[in-house]
């Protein structure tokens, strides 16, 4: 399904500009396609939507307390883009048997919670989230994730007043 992206509170010239040719180059992989209006595209992709509100409760209830953080580990949220059909017996790890690369602590509505080692196989089991849920889904790191609830809860992510012209 084609999305159409439409920005708002681009600065077109000055100060911090935003030049949407340079955006459409960038995003030239996704085969978007700039329309020529400022900050029009049209892009064939999956989007998943949360409330700011559910991401902020997720972050307050802290899910990772207890677990140990290594550099090697890396803990991250699946965002399902919609209610799971499948519910798989968790907690689980891939691959199911040697060494873990990822492990699937639990799910939380929408928010699957897990760890993984930077491995180049990760991705792919990564990738697998869709099938054992039953539900597309985007995977961010841990402190992104409570960066998205700072932006939230201190607003933000409000545009910032627009000041009048003199």
């Amino acid at each position: 399904m084609a999305l159409v992206v439409l920005l708002r509170g681009l600065n077109v010239g000055g100060h911090r500009r935003f030049r949407p040719s340079v955006l459409a180059r960038q995003l030239r992989h996704l085969d978007a396609v700039n329309i020529g209006a400022t900050g029009t595209f049209v892009i064939a992709a999956e989007i998943v939507i949360c409330r700011g509100r559910e991401i902020a409760e997720l972050r307050s209830r802290d899910p990772f307390a207890g677990q140990p953080t290594r550099p090697d580990v890396v803990r991250f949220v699946s965002v399902l883009s919609r209610r799971a059909r499948l519910s798989p017996r968790l907690p689980m790890q891939l691959p199911a048997r040697g060494r873990w690369l990822l492990k699937v602590l639990a799910r939380e509505g929408r928010f699957v919670l897990g760890l993984y080692r930077r491995h180049m196989k990760v991705i792919g089991y990564l990738g697998e989230m869709d099938r054992l849920f039953g539900a597309p889904a985007t995977t961010r790191n841990w402190n992104t994730v409570a960066a998205i609830a700072k932006a939230v809860v201190t607003g933000a992510s409000d545009p910032p007043p627009v000041s009048p012209r003199r």
